[in-house]
């Protein structure tokens, strides 16, 4: 949010609950990437660190590939930038891969979820195009639709009406029979 709204701010307690607190190498490529698309100071960006300062700058358009290096998600990196991108005076272009890591959001999700809900915010009249490279990696073009200076509001307040539901099962490298499987539970 601090990235999006250009404001400051301080975040203690990360993760303090947890078995092993503080921040993990996806928050940690989070935190840098946020870092990279605005030239922010920041202080506490750290494996394990509990509290971070942010203070962001101008948020500039660029090419952008964002590597977790573990099994960490480069779509929780890209959720943490996405927003303030759609707000740079150009386009931005953002890759990444690991799409389907546990407790992770998966590309689809962000395709079919995460994505027409920021719209809804008001990031220009063109969504973001993305496109598959690989199995398990992606690429996401945003801004090319006119950026705006500031997202608005997101209001959901208005239920739709209740959509057919479905299933997909996503496997690498693994036989069908085991997808089939998993969407059959």
């Amino acid at each position: 949010m601090a990235l999006a709204t250009g404001q400051d701010c301080r975040i203690t307690n990360i993760r303090a609950r947890r078995a092993k607190p503080g921040l993990m190498r996806q928050h940690l490529t989070a935190l840098r990437a946020a870092v990279e698309v605005c030239g922010a100071e920041v202080e506490g960006d750290a494996l394990g660190s509990g509290v971070v300062v942010f203070r962001p700058r101008a948020v500039r358009p660029g090419a952008y590939r964002f590597a977790v290096g573990t099994a960490g998600s480069a779509t929780l990196v890209l959720q943490t930038v996405l927003p303030a991108l759609l707000t740079a005076a150009g386009p931005s272009s953002c890759a990444g891969g690991r799409d389907a890591q546990p407790w992770s959001p998966p590309y689809d999700f962000l395709e079919e979820g995460f994505l027409p809900l920021v719209e809804k915010m008001g990031p220009g009249t063109r969504r973001a195009s993305h496109v598959r490279l690989l199995p398990g990696r992606w690429r996401l073009v945003c801004g090319h639709g006119g950026a705006v200076s500031r997202l608005a509001p997101l209001a959901l307040l208005e239920c739709e009406a209740t959509p057919t539901l479905t299933a997909r099962a996503l496997v690498a490298s693994l036989p069908m029979v085991i997808a089939e499987r998993r969407r059959g539970s």
